[in-house]
């Protein structure tokens, strides 16, 4: 069975833009052709492939599909900027990449510069949960904290972002100085991130050996993590290069004096092709992560 590169082509387009009309207008076609193309495309594979919602969403049949048309779309701009060779006014490659927020707010940015002639779509989410991207073929790369290769994709260690739990001085002397630290972890206000966040409660394990449940507040950018912590509203982890800054300048105070601290190991999983893309973006990835990371 050979898949149509046109009715592929037109499937990607469908979860990339979201519904058949947007679609469609990407594509320079009617409704109508899409819609025929993508029922003509489920026929010959047998399965539903898009769940027909707002936004189109794939199936699980659609999800490995989703990986194989980017994986041709990236491989097909490779091509053509070969073939081009240096004539100007081409469209530039298109590479998806998911990062922690962490990591993106810190060392992982400047990266990008290293590739001008791609234009890059970012996705967030919890470095716990990036590889999800990897498998339903939304992204082509990740920083995420699973070592185990995704299906498909390659997979090297980065190193470790070191975490730092401090709080606001005000904040430290009201709620830990002179306290027994399970007493104190179990009352203090936290901040998370989002829900997926854990990185809180594993650190408060970590030095009590018990679990715990205080009042949360729920701040999801990092900028205003830090700053809800400046502000007093409660304690958090923050990455080491930006604690370290506040720290000196007395604005946080570490929890626990300075014995303690949290790594979470990252690793850099992308797609196992031979793009020449994917392997400049690596290289660039791995060369700021060793002076950025443990």
């Amino acid at each position: 069975m050979t898949l149509d590169p046109v009715q592929l082509a037109t499937f990607q387009a469908v979860i990339e833009q979201g519904s058949f009309d947007a679609a469609a207008r990407a594509l320079h076609v009617t409704p109508s052709a899409v819609s025929q193309r993508i029922k003509a495309l489920e026929q010959v594979v047998g399965q539903v492939l898009v769940r027909r919602a707002r936004p189109c969403v794939p199936t699980d049949a659609g999800r490995p599909l989703v990986r194989l048309g980017g994986q041709v779309a990236l491989l097909e701009d490779e091509a053509l900027e070969a073939a081009r060779g240096a004539l100007r006014g081409h469209a530039r490659t298109r590479v998806a990449v998911v990062v922690n927020a962490d990591s993106l707010a810190g060392w992982f940015l400047p990266v990008l510069t290293a590739l001008p002639d791609v234009v890059f779509e970012l996705h967030t989410d919890d470095e716990g949960h990036t590889a999800e991207l990897l498998r339903d073929g939304t992204v082509m790369a990740g920083v995420t904290t699973e070592r185990v290769a995704v299906q498909g994709c390659r997979v090297q260690r980065l190193g470790a972002m070191r975490y730092l739990a401090v709080a606001a001085p005000a904040g430290h002397r009201a709620w830990f100085a002179g306290q027994d630290l399970t007493t104190a972890f179990a009352a203090a206000p936290m901040i998370r991130f989002n829900r997926k966040d854990t990185l809180q409660h594993r650190f408060a394990r970590m030095v009590t050996r018990h679990d715990v449940d205080p009042p949360t507040h729920f701040v999801p950018a990092s900028a205003s993590f830090t700053e809800a912590i400046r502000l007093g509203l409660g304690w958090g982890l923050v990455p080491e290069s930006v604690a370290r800054t506040d720290i000196a300048a007395g604005r946080l105070v570490e929890l626990t004096g300075g014995d303690n601290h949290l790594d979470v190991p990252l690793y850099w999983q992308y797609w196992r092709l031979e793009s020449a893309v994917l392997s400049a973006l690596t290289a660039a990835v791995r060369t700021a992560a060793a002076a950025a990371l443990r």
